[in-house]
């Protein structure tokens, strides 16, 4: 697709103004091309995107490639999940390894111009076990022209669901289209599917403190991995939207003291979930509902002790039995339910509950780079109050932050905040000013 007029004469134009100004084009386009995917749900990958349900990988400590020749050409079914394969399920018992460290990975057909790797590897969660998680690593054929080794971005995907078929790695999603510029402008781009999506055991949704790990160790990851040819000490940033925006938020407070040797240098997060027990609140009855039950299922896979299904009622547990592998378009037919229609009494309320909410509660920790933080005037999902507050949280504590409002809601602020965000860490990555908002 051309993004020049190839006609216009742009020798007058200094070259860093029409690199800036392709950058711009390329993030509208992608943005604008997210328009043509069905609502939220995922769209499964095409067959040459999609792994192998034959083919096996490698789960020693010095892991190796799987032949990536023979992937078969497997008619795509619109909305079908594409199968699972082993590769997702490791080995037992578990390796050790050091978080970030290659647990086992195989290349893949190219995607977007760029080698494309799906990895394994170890992480933390959010009660200090070692668990291990998937992901993809995406190299891109553009060369990187700035200084010191190519950046990464950790992209912290928005809501897939809770099941394992709707782990990022597996899907070609929504977020493709906004991962694209990051590929043309030479930075290497990894995506984690977050704990318990592939994996086994339940999906941490919206739990921070395990996702922001995940986010982190998938870049220790990419550099650990010789064949992707990323280095370690090169720049690092976190960018996410939603659920995301939440991952990318929490690997940002997280990264001082779980990985001081990454070279953070900003965070671009929107749509962000900062406080949970305000955020449910927001759902509870409203369009949106579906989402707090996947946040309540998220948080009692992440903490067993809270014991979800003692507060259920009869229609709350065939539900959980209904959904508990559901992916993102399962939400939509619980708008405008609410929790006591599911429960006996409200967990959210109780004081096990609340404790676990707070520990995921963002603006502790605010990061010590640049933050850019953008929200929907008008979201239905994640409700712009609590947003806000962080946004003040942060920039009391002396935070360097940009805010943007977008007028409009969840999904289209998706879209019109994608272009900001692509600028805003092609400044990081080139070391440019920086101008906050505080």
């Amino acid at each position: 697709m051309p993004l020049v007029n190839r006609s216009h004469d742009s020798s007058a134009v200094p070259r860093a103004g029409r690199r800036r100004s392709r950058l711009r084009r390329t993030a509208v386009v992608a943005a604008l091309t997210v328009l043509t995917l069905p609502g939220l749900a995922a769209v499964p990958a095409s067959a040459a995107d999609r792994p192998s349900p034959s083919s096996t990988s490698s789960t020693s400590s010095a892991p190796g490639p799987s032949s990536t020749s023979d992937v078969p050409d497997v008619p795509v079914v619109p909305n079908q999940a594409v199968p699972l394969d082993d590769f997702y399920t490791p080995p037992t018992p578990l390796p050790d390894g050091a978080d970030g460290e290659i647990v086992r990975w195989r290349e893949e057909p190219r995607q977007l111009s760029a080698r494309n790797y799906l990895v394994m590897y170890h992480s933390t969660n959010a009660t200090g076990q070692d668990i291990p998680v998937t992901g993809r690593v995406l190299v891109p054929n553009t060369p990187w022209r700035g200084e010191g080794p190519r950046p990464i971005v950790s992209v912290a995907s928005g809501t897939r669901g809770v099941g394992d078929t709707c782990a990022p790695s597996r899907w070609l999603d929504y977020e493709r289209p906004f991962i694209e510029p990051m590929l043309l402008a030479g930075w290497a781009v990894v995506v984690t599917d977050y704990e318990g999506l592939g994996t086994p055991g339940g999906h941490t949704y919206v739990v921070g403190q395990s996702e922001g790990r995940t986010v982190i160790d998938i870049v220790r990851a990419a550099t650990n991995l010789p064949a992707t040819g990323l280095e370690a000490g090169g720049k690092v940033a976190f960018s996410g939207y939603s659920q995301g925006g939440g991952g990318a938020m929490w690997a940002g407070e997280l990264q001082p003291e779980y990985a001081p040797e990454l070279d953070l240098v900003g965070v671009a997060a929107g749509g962000v979930p900062a406080d949970l027990t305000e955020v449910a609140d927001g759902l509870d009855g409203k369009v949106g509902f579906g989402f707090l039950l996947f946040a309540a299922y998220g948080l009692d896979a992440a903490y067993p002790e809270l014991d979800l299904g003692s507060y259920l009622n009869e229609r709350g547990r065939e539900t959980y039995e209904r959904e508990k592998d559901a992916c993102v378009e399962a939400t939509l037919p619980h708008a405008f339910q609410n929790i006591g229609m599911f429960t006996s009494t409200n967990p959210l309320r109780s004081p096990q509950w609340q404790a676990r909410l707070d520990e995921n509660r963002l603006g502790a920790n605010p990061p010590d780079v640049p933050i850019r933080l953008f929200h929907g005037t008008l979201d239905e999902i994640v409700a712009p109050g609590q947003a806000r507050t962080l946004r003040d949280e942060y920039c009391a504590a002396g935070a360097d932050v940009q805010w943007e409002w977008h007028l409009g809601e969840h999904v289209s602020t998706m879209v019109t905040g994608a272009p900001g965000v692509i600028t805003f860490l092609d400044r990081r990555f080139r070391d440019r000013p920086f101008l906050g908002h505080c």
